[in-house]
């Protein structure tokens, strides 16, 4: 219920279409349950011979005819008005999700597949649909159908109608079982449609490691097992569904049979006028179609709560990177760097970086250096804040990062990762993706820095060819630098390169080198780089070990010292 009324509170929206559709829902409803009265009494005057029964014949039929056509209107605006405010519901929901997903932090990510999430976003979403537009009207409507005739048979007759009702407690009470049995059978089914949505978008991800090792037989018994899983699944909750539905039309058949048996002994005793057997018959089918269905709505009923949980688990979840309640929105920008005391774990009891203090002053080029696995790249990723200190404080111009806004701290900053990731889009597009409002001409200045420019004209279209998923038809270096472009273009007071020359030739190296020379001037820069050349000129180098600080200084001054970052050198060198 409380999962119900957070769907129903979120969907306050649109809840003058579910309004029209409930109004005719009734109107449906009514006009079903009147044209058996209608019948009941051309019936009556039948069998009674009642001399105004052409007349009356002619003015019933029309108003059956009426009936009927106001059951195709409401019936109409029903369905059309439901699935409108649904279909706009689920719309809003996938756009709710996804940007709940952008602002959770990395942490949250860890342990989660994309496919998993993707499957959140798209079809569990789309069970919430099934919701709105099917499962909430069709208890109305039959609901009501069930209540309002039930009262018409007891007004007709109480005894008939209390014998042919006498199953309702059972159904009810099969009605609770089922769902109390199949619901957690349909959670399992959607988590395993997950498991196969999140296994198949890896591999489509994957698809050239596959192709290189040849694990098409491993990864096609690895995507068949997961569709066999969710087929099990669905079909076990499914066949807990087959025997209720079986179950409940057995039940009510019986209501038939009390009718027949009991309502024609009444008959021959005089105690019950033909006509209301003829009505209870009626009745009894519009009785049978809503409970049948019931068992059918019981069964959406628990797939749309097993998918609506899933959507709100995003929604709900708690990012651990919070925006201040109050942020300070930045300025002016001197870039400023303290690091004070800082410690910090993905793993409990795993420290990555130990009680760290550095002070990085505005306009310093500084290298992190160090062996793998020490921590560089995390000492990136707090300072653009996707991670918080697990104890300790980070600072840009005096302000704790914490009680900066996320957007003020990174419009501050220009990222180029090892990582590179791009769009399928353009190569315009992507290099003024950090600057949208950027025009051709910086674009292709910002290019001519990043030495992209003389390999983007050799394509047939320049700036504007599709450079596919993730920059598929680019070298490892013309990705590169296009990432290096959109960082120069960004223009931003503190620069941040991870590796941003780790996928190009020397050649190519030593030009971005020397634009990067340039585009370093008046700017805070922290550089990550396993080749050594590229640090030389660094007004300070952190060496880190271990997750600690083992020494600090120029290049020279490292050298001279004999300590670890001498030893790399020398590897570097003899390379």
């Amino acid at each position: 219920m409380k999962l119900l009324l957070n769907l129903i509170i979120s969907a306050k929206k649109y809840w003058t279409w579910l309004g029209i559709s409930i109004l005719a829902i009734v109107g449906m409803t009514a006009s079903q349950l009147y044209a058996p009265l209608v019948v009941r009494r051309l019936t009556d005057m039948a069998v009674n011979g009642d001399p105004r029964l052409a007349e009356e014949a002619l003015t019933m039929g029309l108003l059956l005819f009426g009936l009927y056509m106001l059951q195709a209107i409401f019936s109409f605006c029903r369905s059309y008005w439901t699935h409108y405010a649904a279909w706009h519901f689920v719309t809003d929901m996938r756009a709710r999700v996804y940007d709940k997903l952008q602002v959770l932090s990395m942490k949250f990510y860890h342990d989660k597949q994309t496919g998993q999430l993707m499957s959140r976003v798209i079809n569990d979403t789309a069970g919430i649909e099934l919701l709105i537009a099917h499962v909430v009207p069709d208890i109305i409507v039959n609901m009501v159908i069930l209540i309002g005739v039930a009262a018409i048979l007891f007004w007709i007759n109480p005894l008939l109608a209390a014998l042919t009702l006498i199953t309702a407690p059972l159904l009810i009470a099969f009605s609770v079982v089922f769902a109390k049995k199949v619901l957690p059978m349909f959670r399992r089914a959607q988590a395993m449609l997950g498991d196969l949505n999140a296994n198949v978008q890896d591999n489509l991800s994957g698809m050239k490691e596959i192709q290189v090792f040849n694990q098409h037989e491993r990864e096609s018994k690895k995507v068949l097992k997961n569709a066999r899983d969710y087929a099990n699944a669905i079909l076990g909750a499914l066949k807990w569904s087959a025997s209720y539905g079986a179950s409940v039309q057995f039940l009510t058949h019986i209501s038939v049979v009390v009718v027949i048996a009991y309502g024609g002994f009444l008959v021959s005793l005089g105690s019950i006028p033909v006509a209301d057997i003829v009505a209870f018959l009626m009745y009894l089918a519009l009785f049978f179609p809503p409970v049948t269905a019931l068992a059918r709505v019981n069964e959406d009923l628990q797939t749309a709560i097993a998918s609506a949980e899933r959507v709100f688990e995003i929604l709900n979840a708690d990012a651990d990177v919070k925006e201040h309640d109050n942020p300070v929105e930045l300025e002016t920008i001197k870039g400023c760097i303290r690091f004070e005391n800082v410690s910090f774990q993905y793993i409990d009891n795993v420290g990555v970086l130990k009680d760290i203090s550095i002070d990085i002053q505005p306009g310093e080029i500084v290298a992190l250096v160090g062996p793998t696995g020490v921590g560089k790249t995390t000492f990136i990723n707090l300072i653009n804040r996707f991670y918080d200190p697990v104890v300790g404080n980070i600072y840009l111009d005096d302000h704790n990062l914490k009680e900066i806004s996320l957007k003020s701290l990174r419009d501050s900053m220009s990222n180029v990762i090892q990582d590179v990731f791009l769009f399928n889009d353009t190569v315009f597009e992507n290099i003024a993706y950090g600057c949208p409002t950027a025009t051709k001409e910086q674009v292709i200045e910002a290019a001519k820095i990043a030495r992209a420019h003389s390999f983007i004209e050799e394509f047939e279209h320049g700036y504007n060819t599709i450079i596919g998923e993730r920059g598929v038809r680019l070298s490892g270096g013309q990705k590169q630098r296009l990432s290096i472009a959109r960082a120069v273009l960004r223009n931003k007071p503190i620069l941040i390169l991870d590796e941003a020359t780790a996928s190009v030739d020397v050649e190519t190296e030593k030009l971005i080198q020397e634009a990067m020379d340039d585009v370093m001037q008046n700017r805070t820069t922290i550089i990550i780089a396993h080749r050594l050349s590229t640090i030389k000129k660094a007004d300070k180098i952190i060496v880190l070990n271990d997750g600690e600080v083992e020494d600090i200084g120029t290049h020279e001054e490292l050298v001279s010292r004999d300590g670890l970052y001498a030893h790399l050198s020398e590897i570097n060198m003899n390379a």
